[in-house]
């Protein structure tokens, strides 16, 4: 299973690199892009750190940091969307599809590593 999550966070984190190389050449764009990639790639990265957590309560702070950096990724293409800074409506549906289970996965983490406290 851990294996499976981290393979998704990583391959969401490359999907948002997809988006980004789609995106307008424009100022806005360029700040959304910057945006974006930091919040879709560290989901990925900050995975790594939870998975090695010192203890339950460092368990909970990183998946809840986790949790935090999918919800802006969210946000984030939720605007990419309504400001049509992509023509890709496709990748963008499938990335707001996976973001949001991602969400409700560790929505979930958070809440039983919460309760084992």
């Amino acid at each position: 299973m851990r294996k499976d999550l981290e393979k998704r966070l990583v391959n969401f984190a490359i999907l948002i690199l997809d988006i980004t190389r789609k995106m307008e050449d424009d100022y806005s764009s360029t700040c959304m892009i910057h945006q974006i990639i930091r919040s879709g790639s560290s989901s990925a990265l900050n995975y790594g750190e939870a998975q090695a957590a010192e203890s339950q309560k460092d368990f909970v702070h990183k998946s809840s940091v986790i949790l935090k950096e999918l919800r802006e990724t969210q946000i984030n293409l939720q605007i990419i969307s309504g400001a049509g800074l992509c023509q890709d409506k496709a990748l963008i549906d499938h990335a707001l599809d996976e973001s949001g289970q991602l969400v409700a996965i560790f929505q979930k983490t958070v809440m039983t590593a919460r309760s084992k406290l």
